[in-house]
């Protein structure tokens, strides 16, 4: 299986499939994701509630590799997020990117920076517009 295969099959099981005992099939038990929680890294348990939260706000979800490149043990991906909100029909369409190093066929390191605003935004959980009315100084909440 390609680093690039390994990857889709990730998002599918995990993600679409929301199969969380799949977790440890993907990462390996130390690993961390970076750049998800603002706090740190998110590891193997931090998934299996991580998964659950952020699927009860879609459905129909579907996650698209729309370019990659492999090099040695690293795999860099672009994706986009489609999904509609879990209680109407709002589309939902984000993008991200991610790095990981695989080795010995788990997830060693990730690096992640995914656009959460526009995400939360798309779902009803911040206002249209966050990001530019961030910029002008204004206050959510």
């Amino acid at each position: 299986m390609t680093k690039l295969e390994f990857l889709r099959d990730w998002y599918h099981r995990v993600w679409i499939e929301a199969d969380l005992n799949a977790i440890d099939r993907y990462f390996a038990p130390r690993a961390g994701a970076d750049g998800i929680l603002p706090d740190g890294q998110v590891g193997v348990e931090d998934f299996r509630a991580l998964v659950p939260a952020l699927l009860s706000l879609v459905r129909d979800l579907a996650i698209d590799i729309d370019r990659s490149i492999e090099t040695g043990e690293w795999l860099w991906a672009q994706i986009t997020v489609r999904a509609v909100t879990a209680h109407g029909m709002d589309p939902i369409r984000a993008s991200g990117q991610v790095m990981v190093r695989i080795e010995d066929g788990h997830i060693t390191e990730a690096y992640n920076c995914f656009d959460f605003i526009t995400f939360f935004e798309q779902a009803g959980l911040l206002p249209k517009d966050a990001f530019l009315l961030l910029l002008s100084g204004e206050r959510l909440g």
